[in-house]
């Protein structure tokens, strides 16, 4: 039987050709305003996967526009009542339910506080759509699964949305417009191997760097909440300083090497490992003659992250059922996470 899981990462391509055509105007607008306003800052404020998509958002926003983004912890709020000033700052909430308090509550504070806020959410009549100043949907539409996939990616381009209206860059929003047939490429990538590889193990590393650093968490989330595997997410530039410790024979790595800067040190980085024993599986371009796995590239480098999850959702969600997993019920997990 076919799980919602996949049938909703199915729908990726066609919720990301629906952002770009029904909320086009609203980006739009808000990039204007942004241009115009110049807030010095942007402050991210989300939970789980969506924390990811705003980690990506907030690389997006320092590589192309030059401005200092940080991820909000939302206990400074919610527990600890710490008087930040945020006045000339824009806030982005990324969340697919709008409902959890402890998202909520910081969009309210700052938006008191005179900062912009904004709320990238798929459900507009949420309390967390209520709360901000801007609303843009996701148009993900309903996701049964307990594991995003679908409104995972669309918080990415949503992300990429914003950033690229806000520094009016014709190349990122052009690659955007194309986006939908990479994906659908990208969906039906063969990473048969890595259901092979991992369908036995209880621990995974997951690498990546710079903007697939925030891939990358994603990756190892979805391994613990949908296989029960063990996953960790580390940087290229940090697994020496620490976590080469664990590696021993057969220690199974999973490393994201696209297009750009991070690409030669991360495949160097492979080659090491391989020497140390690890088994290690390679993510890389076609023309990469060391990967195990193909990365399907997206119109413009910088959206090569967002390909890359899309071609690893197809592979968890068979590594579970291979696994004996249901990959629609993660156990002990819910939909919408109410914390404070």
């Amino acid at each position: 039987m076919t799980s919602c899981m996949y049938k909703e990462m199915r729908e990726s391509p066609v919720v990301v050709a629906r952002q770009g055509e029904r909320q086009a105007a609203g980006f739009r607008e808000l990039g204007a305003r942004l241009h115009k306003t110049d807030p010095h800052a942007l402050v991210t404020v989300a939970r789980g996967s969506s924390d990811h998509a705003a980690a990506y958002m907030s690389y997006l926003t320092m590589l192309r526009l030059g401005r200092l983004a940080v991820s909000l912890p939302m206990s400074l709020v919610t527990l600890y009542d710490a008087p930040l000033d945020v006045a000339g700052t824009v806030a982005v909430a990324v969340s697919q339910s709008g409902r959890s308090p402890d998202v909520i509550e910081p969009i309210k504070r700052f938006r008191e506080g005179r900062a912009q806020t904004v709320a990238l959410v798929n459900d507009v009549d949420s309390p967390l759509a209520k709360a901000s100043e801007w609303t843009l949907p996701l148009e993900a539409g309903p996701e049964y699964a307990v594991a995003a996939t679908k409104s995972y990616i669309a918080s990415l381009t949503a992300g990429a949305r914003l950033v690229a209206h806000w520094a009016d860059d014709k190349q990122l929003l052009d690659g955007l417009a194309a986006l939908p047939d990479a994906l659908s490429k990208a969906l039906d990538a063969d990473w048969s191997a890595g259901v092979e590889a991992l369908r036995n193990t209880d621990k995974l590393m997951v690498v990546g760097r710079g903007l697939t650093l925030p891939a990358a968490l994603e990756i190892s989330l979805k391994c613990k909440e949908t296989a029960a595997i063990q996953a960790e997410a580390f940087s290229g530039a940090e697994i020496k300083h620490g976590p080469m410790a664990l590696i021993e024979d057969g220690y199974p790595l999973l490393i994201i090497a696209p297009r750009g800067p991070a690409q030669a040190g991360l495949i160097k980085l492979a080659e090491e490992m391989r020497g140390r024993g690890a088994r290690v599986l390679l993510a890389a371009p076609i023309d990469t003659a060391s990967r195990e796995l193909t990365l399907p590239e997206a119109p413009v480098r910088e959206l090569d992250a967002i390909t890359a999850v899309a071609a690893f959702y197809p592979m968890v969600e068979a590594l579970a059922r291979a696994r004996g997993f249901d990959p629609d019920q993660p156990r002990h997990l819910n939909k919408v996470t109410m914390t404070r």
